[in-house]
């Protein structure tokens, strides 16, 4: 009889949870526009069960009872908690996260997260930022961004460094897109202004301040811009924009995404841009006369035209629900002037192309993509002047088409025909929600050829190939209350420079009013091909991957890793609730075996163990004078970054950023004497950066007008990059032999003084007349300041852009 009891309960129970389960759906909108979320996570509190919300905001859910509460989370939103009750329908409207405290980043630990949990100093460029400034070039907004050394060299060029040791050959901050590494294979310079990606297709910058390499790798050593594009799910709809200013700035860009159906959606971009480079002509200075004075001369059939074009298409397949496969492909073809050591690169039609695809699930994340660069007609503007004027000396008969032809034979000329093949795979995962790990491991080749213009290949077919290998992790445990410890790794197995390991570890304790971190990282910053195998102006630049013997027995080694220990206090949170909140940091980096620019190590008689007259195709003039890359050096940096951003109301605010840097260097130890002069003085240790610098803002965000008044403020600082200089004069001291006198000639480059030492403005305003139409305008460098940002580049004047803006609405 009992059995029978107990049987019935049993059966009783089962049948009473069954008719208390039951099924909840609904809709989930944005309270900014009333337009459906997908991807919203909708989970049951206190259990592991949750679904996505599907392309059109829908979702369906089954709950235990009717005291269950459903959260519904998305990235950019305030969370909501909603109890079920009896209800079997549930539509949610979500609002925008507009405080600093909830921005979401995935560049600190490789998976979405608040930026006060995250292990890691990180500024974000955000949508509405790059959708209201009036140009097609999104990198000035890196100017505003603390700790960054920001330069401009000329209209289009924008590049960065962080924490010090900038340089006119700066391949020591990685950039990504969408998760391929955005560097060119043979130099790993960042894309820059190559890249493919338009404005309007920016949804976020993140830039990560300090070494970040346990996760994303070599090269990741002093920061790392990291650009996420928008999905065409989240951003359906066709966006024109036009802009037009001065030095004939003309700009066109075109974006549509669009919702096939719920399992296919689609995007494509293009742009088309054009422009005049301010008026500059760097000198030249060549030998001509029977004395050897060298006299200074304008750049040979110098080129002032700027012109991209770039596009790109992707295309997201969602074969089962929390499953994506994208498919991405695009291009660029880009003219312009680059500063280089040796003066100025003619930069003439050099294309990027890639194609990649992604599988993207809640665990799983793999990748494969496939990267070119290509340039037949790119110079060395330096070279080929020289080249230009040595050959009308010696040969009078030569006509000036001749001439031209003749001036790129060189070694001027810079072709480029190089490919990267990329791999990654990663498992994410959870254990009762307190435990968080993510693992993977990347492959990279890189095929490297210069058709023998300026690597030590031969021909078309004669590829300089270099594997890696990488292995990573990163742990993290919630110990409640808002603490959390981080431990991250990577190893790295190189062709060249062998196997690396990189650890990462962090203390975080995060709550409403923000967040203190802890941390300590590795990086290195790795040779570049271009590095280890560069043959430049006929072998007097040649690359160290093999080391050098000199004629007097002297063993220069092959080039290593440059490694650096980085240890970090941050706090970022709000000192008046809601009105006004600080960023700030402190840091203090060990570095060794410094990358050197390039310089001059003496005449060679071997590089390796190949005779130095087989390496150097111009041994006849140059007699085995060799200049190449070494390691150096032992030294501390150091420094605080401090932000600043106050609200007056919900339209007004302002904003202010400082950032110290200082160094030390023993100048007892003669491994820091870099230039073999006997002693250890500043210049053996090329810090080129401010030791202050600082912004502020006064913004108005309103519903139909919006604008800024931007300033900034960089300390004078002296500069030295291989044979570019801009300095004070020292008395007492020389750099490659030469008396450091400003104003004056400095080897083959002219000294025009020191770099920053400017407090500039730039304005911007706008107007939003409707869903469909926006303009807006700037002006850069307000009061037309003298400014030097940066070596062989000139002065940067007053820019103005005036943009238009037009959104057509999503196609049903």
């Amino acid at each position: 009889m009992k059995h029978i009891v107990l049987c019935c309960f049993l059966v009783f129970s089962c049948l009473s949870l069954v008719a208390q389960e039951r099924t909840v759906q609904g809709r989930v909108f944005s309270q900014l526009n009333g337009e459906s979320l997908p991807g919203v996570n909708v989970k049951i509190r206190g259990t592991s069960t949750g679904v996505v919300t599907d392309i059109n905001g829908f979702y369906e859910i089954a709950v235990p009872g009717p005291e269950s509460i459903l959260i519904f989370s998305y990235v950019g939103y305030l969370t909501e908690e909603v109890v079920v009750g009896e209800r079997n329908s549930i539509d949610i409207s979500l609002a925008e996260d507009l405080t600093e405290l909830s921005e979401i980043v995935i560049s600190g630990t490789r998976r979405a997260e608040k930026i006060t949990e995250t292990p890691a100093t990180i500024q974000i460029i955000g949508e509405e930022e790059i959708a209201k400034i009036a140009t097609f070039n999104p990198g000035e907004l890196l100017a505003r961004v603390k700790g960054v050394e920001f330069i401009r060299a000329g209209v289009a060029g924008t590049g960065i460094n962080v924490r010090g040791f900038n340089s006119n050959f700066n391949a020591k901050n990685l950039q990504v897109t969408d998760g391929r590494f955005s560097t060119l294979v043979a130099t790993g310079l960042p894309f820059g202004p190559l890249n493919t990606v338009i404005k309007e297709d920016i949804e976020r910058i993140e830039v990560v301040l300090g070494p970040n390499a346990a996760l994303f790798g070599p090269n990741a050593h002093n920061g790392l811009v990291n650009t996420i594009t928008k999905d065409p799910r989240t951003s359906a709809g066709t966006t024109l924009a036009l802009n037009a200013g001065n030095q004939s700035m003309f700009s066109a860009r075109l974006r549509h995404a669009q919702i096939v159906s719920g399992e296919f959606a689609f995007k494509v971009t293009g742009e088309y841009t054009s422009a005049e480079e301010f008026e500059y002509a760097d000198s030249v200075y060549i030998d001509r006369n029977a004395d050897g004075i060298k006299e200074g001369y304008e750049e040979y059939l110098l080129d002032n035209t700027i012109e991209f074009m770039r596009g790109e298409t992707a295309l997201y397949y969602t074969p089962v629900d929390g499953t994506d496969l994208i498919f991405q492909a695009g291009g660029s073809n880009s003219t312009y002037l680059s500063p280089t050591n040796v003066g100025r690169n003619q930069i003439k039609d050099w294309r990027i192309f890639y194609t990649q695809v992604k599988l993207v699930s809640d665990n799983w994340f793999a990748q494969l993509y496939h990267t070119w660069s290509k340039t037949d007609s790119t110079y060395s503007i330096d070279d080929r002047t020289k080249g230009y004027y040595r050959f009308k000396d010696t040969n009078p008969e030569l006509t000036e088409a001749q001439l031209r032809a003749a001036s790129l034979t060189t070694g001027a000329l810079f072709q480029d025909d190089s490919r990267r093949l990329n791999a990654e795979v990663q498992y994410n995962n959870d254990i009762d929600n307190n435990f968080f790990y993510t693992i993977g491991a990347q492959w990279q080749r890189d095929m490297a050829n210069s058709l023998g213009t300026y690597l030590l290949d031969e021909n078309a077919e004669d590829y300089i190939t270099v594997n890696q290998l990488g292995v990573y992790g990163q742990f993290d445990y919630l110990f409640g209350d808002g603490f959390k410890v981080t431990a991250a790794f990577r190893g790295d197995n190189h062709d060249v420079y062998g196997f690396n390991f990189l650890p990462k570890v962090g203390l975080v304790k995060s709550g409403d009013w923000g967040g203190v971190r802890l941390t300590y990282g590795k990086g290195i910053a790795a040779p570049t091909i271009l590095n280890m195998y560069g043959d430049l102006f006929g072998g007097l630049i040649l690359g160290n991957a093999e080391g050098f013997t000199l004629v007097d027995g002297t063993v220069i080694e092959k080039q290593e890793v440059e490694e650096v220990q980085s240890f970090e206090l941050g706090y970022k949170g709000q000192l008046v609730p809601k009105k006004l909140f600080i960023d700030a940091n402190t840091y203090y980096n060990i570095s060794e075996n410094f990358l050197s620019p390039v310089t001059v190590i003496g005449v060679a008689a071997k590089r390796g163990d190949q005779p130095i007259s087989e390496v150097q195709s111009a041994y006849a003039i140059y007699n085995g004078l060799v200049a190449t890359y070494v390691n150096f050096g032992k030294f501390n940096t150091y420094g605080f970054d401090l932000g600043l951003n106050y609200f007056f109301t919900d339209d007004w605010s302002m904003g202010a950023t400082y950032s110290y840097f200082g160094y030390g260097i023993d100048e007892n130890n003669l491994e820091n004497d870099f230039d073999k002069d006997g002693k250890v003085t500043p210049l053996d240790l090329l810090v080129n950066a401010p030791k202050h610098k600082g912004t502020a803002s006064l913004n108005y965000m309103g519903d139909k007008f919006f604008g800024s008044i931007f300033s900034r403020w960089v300390q004078e600082f002296n500069y030295y990059s291989s044979f570019q200089i801009a300095s004070e004069t020292i008395p007492g001291l020389k750099y490659r032999g030469v008396d450091i006198v400003e104003d004056a000639r400095s080897g083959d480059a002219w000294n025009y003084g020191p770099l920053g030492g400017f407090l500039t403005f730039d304005v911007s305003a706008g107007y939003q007349f409707n869903d469909m139409f926006r303009l807006s305008g700037q002006v850069s460098n307000l009061f037309d300041t003298e400014m030097r940002e940066f070596t062989a580049a000139p002065p940067t004047g007053r820019l103005y852009s005036l943009e238009l803006q037009v959104q057509l609405p999503a196609i049903d």
